[in-house]
């Protein structure tokens, strides 16, 4: 047999199997949408601490999600603060296509990013709301928490409309088993169905990742909290 000395061709990695959405009415998917923006957060001591309180609201949200969330929370208590804190920096920090910022999916570090955070903050002020946090616009955690709180539809038009980073980044944790995998499921299971045109655009993005062009973000990186964390 002729050896293999290059990695010239690497096979594509395969999208997550579709998932239907699950039935929900406007108060179970803003309980979903906190559930998913808190859990996603840092797990420092407040985090741990707020879990039985979260653990709680399960039995107000579909079963089909409760599981998920339950799961997590137990898998959670398992590993440990200081484990589960590696983990989280290893897993959102340093993995491209593990992103928390919905933007760099479709955008990555290009000029194009700018752009794209200012329609995230305006998104938040047509809606009535202003953005004070300490991470950028696009922070998942901070876009689910605007959907939960939010009577207007433009936050719930905003997460449909990065739904492929999304998607993206269900693939990319459900490929390496990340105790993190369901909570992104949870989010996926409580937004419209990803057509045909979208799992492309999902395909294309899980294949090459996010653009890298480097450019200075520094405009927008001190932006300072959204709105005080309430409870799901």
């Amino acid at each position: 047999m002729i050896p293999r000395l290059f990695n010239r061709a690497t096979p594509t990695r395969p999208l997550p199997g579709r998932l239907e959405p699950v039935r929900m009415n406007r108060s179970e998917r803003s309980r979903v949408h906190m559930l998913a923006s808190l859990l996603l957060d840092y797990p420092d001591e407040a985090w741990f601490a707020r879990l039985d309180e979260l653990e709680s609201h399960l039995v107000r949200v579909p079963p089909q999600i409760a599981g998920f969330f339950a799961g997590f929370i137990d898998a959670a208590r398992q590993t440990g603060a200081g484990q589960l804190q590696r983990d989280y920096v290893d897993t959102f920090d340093l993995k491209r296509k593990c992103s928390l910022y919905l933007s760099y999916f479709a955008t990555g570090d290009t000029r194009k990013r700018g752009t794209a955070l200012v329609t995230f903050i305006e998104a938040y002020r047509a809606a009535g709301w202003d953005f004070e946090a300490e991470e950028l616009p696009d922070y998942l955690p901070a876009v689910l928490e605007f959907s939960a709180r939010s009577e207007d539809e433009i936050a719930e038009a905003l997460l449909a409309a990065h739904v492929e980073g999304i998607e993206v980044l269900r693939a990319a944790l459900e490929a390496t088993g990340s105790i993190w995998a369901p909570l992104v499921r949870t989010i996926t299971l409580s937004l419209p169905p990803v057509d045909a045109a979208t799992q492309e655009r999902v395909l294309a993005l899980v294949s090459e990742g996010p653009p890298t062009e480097t450019v200075g973000l520094s405009f927008l990186g001190n932006l300072p909290p959204f709105s005080p964390r309430g409870n799901p």
